[in-house]
């Protein structure tokens, strides 16, 4: 436990290291807020309320966007996975007494820690030059719900972004590509630019069925008190086993990424 803590220490301070690459990262979440931001800025001023969201409503859901990325998603650091297998650096970690998959995850939950203390500056600041008209509910069972879906969903995002990393034991060049699709997916039906209730029916129940509303849409919904009862019981049972799929299938082809591992780098 003890080395893992040490992890988490001096991933802590080598974060104050590569101050430019950090605020260019920050810098590039505050613009696409922005975008969001005036973006439905526009659409509510032909009306009072769309798909089911008052304009109160929608601004919250955009602040809250920006934190639950800054909680769940992972930091640009994890992208290093994938070059360490493709030069073959991985081997200075297998003969260490320390669990690669674990190393990395400390990594990365002292990175979001970071950033969740940025994203709660911005959000402040953001409020302070925009003052909108925010509806934040904190009652017992939302706040409770947000942060058991949350606990599910950071381990669940690192598992998915482990199998894109995954992909440097058979071809080292071209995890970039997968990488890019995932980031498509999140933006896109992870409910990263609009909430998902935009969707049809039909749309909004099939992307139950995938990883990625669980990551941003479902723990904002979850907040904003739009998810009660059952249906948040069976939405947090069906981020749960989201999670359990992929880690089964991050740790399948983990073991079978070692087999073929021959640590001869690029």
């Amino acid at each position: 436990m003890r080395r893992y803590l040490a992890v988490f220490l001096i991933d802590w301070q080598n974060q104050f290291v590569y101050r430019l690459n950090f605020l260019l990262w920050r810098l590039r979440n505050i613009l696409r807020l922005l975008m969001t931001f005036f973006l439905w800025k526009g659409i509510y001023q032909t009306g009072s309320a769309v798909f089911g969201f008052s304009q109160p409503q929608m601004f919250s859901y955009i602040l809250l966007v920006l934190l639950v990325q800054s909680i769940i998603l992972s930091a640009p650091s994890a992208d290093n996975i994938g070059g360490e297998i493709g030069s073959g650096d991985l081997s200075n970690y297998l003969v260490k007494p320390i669990s690669y998959l674990k190393y990395w995850f400390v990594r990365d939950l002292s990175s979001k820690l970071l950033n969740v203390i940025c994203a709660l500056i911005e959000i402040f600041l953001l409020w302070l030059i925009f003052r909108p008209e925010l509806v934040l509910n904190f009652s017992v069972s939302s706040l409770i719900g947000f942060l058991l879906i949350c606990l599910v969903s950071v381990p669940a995002y690192y598992f998915l972004s482990l199998l894109t990393r995954f992909v440097s034991f058979w071809n080292p060049e071209n995890t970039w590509g997968l990488s890019f699709l995932i980031i498509i997916f999140i933006e896109t039906l992870a409910g990263s630019i609009f909430p998902l209730d935009i969707l049809p029916a039909w749309g909004k129940l099939a992307v139950q069925f995938t990883p990625f509303p669980y990551l941003i849409y479902y723990p904002a919904a979850i907040f904003l008190g739009k998810i009660t009862g059952f249906y948040l019981l069976r939405i947090l049972l069906q981020a749960f086993i989201w999670m359990l799929i992929l880690f089964f299938f991050a740790r399948l082809v983990w073991i079978k990424g070692l087999r073929v591992y021959g640590a001869e780098g690029k």
